[in-house]
């Protein structure tokens, strides 16, 4: 069957010029397991940002993208009656063989033969692998989950990568007595947001959040935070006072702050901190002495993406999380998005293929 044409923006490097181009190219045939959907709308991720400044490096040339709200076109799964054409969709951003003990302890965001959709070469697989794209291939081992239909596009185009990774942290420490706990999150972008909500639907007594862009802490309290500029956290809370503390801000200097507000037998929870740059100036006795656990967090496994979309359509009403993703963009308006993106008026900025300039 022929699949017709897509509409995509290739990466081409950091350091070329251009760094990217807008073509067409015709959309592969797709096989056994495999799904074809179109890419309803797509919200550029902080990763994304790195790699066209050249601080990450990714496979060109390439699709990147790996957030997004997408509609089956065509699918060829085992199981087709659970997943129709014109179902709306959000997916895992990895595709795992689901065989290898990564896999089957839970851990398949590490599985062996791990696949990440946006972080791979137009020569691998498909090529089709990106959400910066009119449409995109899913593999067999990719989880897809089916979209309610209150959860607008807006809503569900960041929940594949921000949402779900959230779920996974907030599900890293212990639950019990969440009135009498409290919790900083050190960073007020998306993950801080989703972090805040999350916890306030917990039942967490005191959930604070800091950063530096004051913007962005006016949005806290919508999502249940306490919001605190960053360098202001030990003038409002004590040494010794909170916790958990979770980390998505990306800073490595914001680690000592963390450390000296966890009282004894806290958790601190690492997950913003995905770069090279991430030294920490920490000893084993500071842990040891106040009997810390620190657990890092990278990416989510499918039940975390389950949990996610669950999340999102029984708290739609409850938070304003369209108010977290900025204007939408069309392909060949890319570089405005991207300079959109890097200025941060908006937790994310949106790019829908469909639009026509």
């Amino acid at each position: 069957m022929a699949n017709g044409m897509c509409k995509r923006a290739v990466f081409l490097g950091a350091n070329k010029c251009p760094q990217y181009i807008v073509d067409s190219s015709v959309i592969p045939e797709i096989g056994p397991g495999q799904v074809l959907a179109r890419i309803r709308l797509a919200t550029i991720c902080g990763s994304d940002i790195h790699t066209l400044q050249g601080k990450r490096k990714e496979a060109t040339p390439s699709i990147l993208g790996h957030e997004g709200v997408a509609e089956i076109v065509l699918n060829e799964r085992c199981n087709p009656s659970n997943l129709l054409a014109g179902d709306r969709v959000t997916f895992s951003v990895i595709d795992s063989c689901g065989e290898c003990e990564r896999c089957a302890e839970g851990m398949n965001q590490k599985c062996h033969s791990i696949f990440k959709y946006g972080h791979s070469s137009l020569h691998v697989r498909s090529g089709l692998s990106g959400t910066y794209s009119s449409h995109i291939i899913l593999h067999k081992g990719t989880r897809i989950v089916k979209l309610p239909d209150h959860v607008t596009d807006k809503m569900a185009a960041p929940i594949n990568c921000a949402l779900a990774t959230m779920v996974n942290a907030v599900g890293s420490f212990e639950h019990k007595r969440p009135s009498k706990r409290s919790v900083l999150i050190q960073g007020a972008g998306l993950l801080g947001m989703y972090g805040c909500a999350l916890l306030h639907d917990a039942g967490f007594g005191k959930i604070y959040c800091s950063d530096l862009n004051l913007n962005r802490l006016k949005l806290v309290s919508l999502f249940g935070g306490i919001a605190i500029p960053t360098g202001k956290e030990r003038d409002v809370l004590q040494d010794n006072e909170i916790d958990i503390v979770i980390e998505v801000c990306g800073v490595s200097a914001a680690f000592d702050i963390g450390m000296k507000l966890l009282k004894p037998g806290g958790s601190y929870i690492l997950v913003g901190l995905v770069h090279p740059d991430s030294h920490l100036n920490v000893t084993a006795e500071s842990i040891i002495r106040k009997c810390l656990t620190i657990k890092g967090i990278h990416n989510y496994a499918d039940n975390h993406l389950d949990e996610a979309v669950a999340f999102m359509s029984r708290t739609a009403n409850k938070y304003p999380f369209e108010q977290l993703v900025g204007p939408a963009f069309s392909l060949n308006q890319f570089d405005s998005a991207l300079q959109e993106a890097v200025q941060g008026r908006f937790c994310r900025v949106a790019l829908n293929p469909s639009l026509v300039e």
